[in-house]
């Protein structure tokens, strides 16, 4: 199944800590009644996961509350990682996730659900930025093999004959290139290794995964706050985020080269016009989607956030809890939020699945 939506660049700066929001009254973030079908539990349950949609869980939680006063959810944007790690271990009712449960974590995730499945359930999607601080040079174009290159850590110095042959007539310093990535294990680096392995693997000899190769090399730093700073206080460093860290940190970004040759500038119009043909890869109502690293049209690198629940096996409290809250945000109100937050939606041909799963959660 094909995808065509627009994609707006993720908005916001993720939230550092949990974000635990009490009730809000008759506060108007879109009106109407949050809780989808009426269908108000008032409980507290724990989530983790996703920095990228961080803002997004913040909008959700002040929506669902509207009409359920009383109702909260402790969503802790720990990175994707240690999200998945949480909800196997039992420790978070649901999970957000920059990609989908690998083969080895289904088992694990299966297990922690008794007497179901973990599913993945698409939300929102967004395009990863290749962030950089070099003096003097402003519209640094990369091919995937020169990216490969870069953070394989063959290419060392900015004027390397590779770099000057995707920027055609550009002064290019010997400054020495610092690669940095991303310590803790994330969706981000998961989604830039893939489009690595996919588009130049007779350069990036690596696995793809959300734990970035140590035989890489290059400095690794906490999320994706700590990537951009770094590239921000680092002259002749490169690194990778979702687009709003770039946006808000005011960060150099780099045109990259896609299937068809042509170097893109990151935008939503471009990511949306990659994410298009992406295609349901799960089973049933698992969702997975996978992603065309070789687009032909558009900003190649994306990447797509699901929440991973239970079909069944949550406490009966937690089960409804989690059922009435993701109704509220796979409906069309909670998924107009994310327009007014620089998120994309999720197209409707996805977004009727992921509906369909939701009810089914018991």
């Amino acid at each position: 199944m094909k995808i065509g939506t627009r994609l707006a660049a993720l908005g916001g700066v993720a939230l550092a800590g949990a974000l635990s929001l009490t009730a809000c009254g008759t506060d108007d973030n879109g009106g109407g009644n949050a809780a989808a079908s009426g269908d108000c539990v008032k409980s507290t349950v724990n989530a983790a996961g996703s920095s990228a949609q961080a803002n997004a869980m913040s909008e959700w939680i002040k929506g669902y509350q509207q009409s359920c006063p009383g109702s909260n959810v402790n969503y802790n944007p720990s990175g994707s990682g240690a999200g998945v790690q949480a909800f196997t271990g039992g420790q978070v009712a649901f999970a957000g996730s920059d990609s989908a449960l690998k083969p080895e974590e289904h088992g694990p995730a299966d297990a922690r659900c008794k007497s179901g499945k973990a599913l993945d359930l698409p939300m929102v999607g967004g395009p990863i930025a290749l962030i950089y601080n070099l003096k003097g040079v402003d519209g640094l174009q990369l091919s995937p093999k020169t990216v490969a290159g870069i953070f394989a850590g063959k290419i060392k110095t900015w004027n390397d004959p590779a770099i000057a042959k995707d920027n055609s007539g550009a002064k290019l310093p010997s400054t020495p290139i610092k690669p940095l990535h991303r310590s803790d294990d994330s969706g981000t680096t998961d989604n830039l290794t893939k489009f690595l392995l996919a588009t130049a693997p007779d350069v990036w000899k690596f696995p793809g995964g959300k734990t970035w190769p140590s035989a890489a090399g290059g400095q690794g730093l906490k999320g994706s706050d700590g990537v951009s700073t770094g590239v921000k206080q680092g002259d002749g460093t490169i690194g990778y985020a979702e687009l709003s860290y770039a946006t808000n940190g005011k960060l150099q970004t780099a045109k990259v080269q896609n299937g068809s040759g042509q170097f893109s500038e990151i935008s939503s119009d471009t990511a949306s016009k990659a994410i298009a043909g992406a295609q349901i890869s799960g089973q049933g109502n698992d969702l997975a989607l996978t992603l065309d690293y070789k687009a032909k049209d558009g900003y190649p690198i994306v990447l797509v956030t699901y929440e991973i629940v239970c079909e069944k096996g949550l406490p009966d409290e937690q089960a409804k809890f989690v059922k009435s809250f993701l109704n509220y945000t796979s409906s069309q109100q909670g998924q107009s939020i994310l327009s007014g937050l620089g998120y994309a939606p999720i197209p409707d041909a996805i977004l009727t699945k992921v509906q369909a799963a939701v009810k089914g959660l018991s």
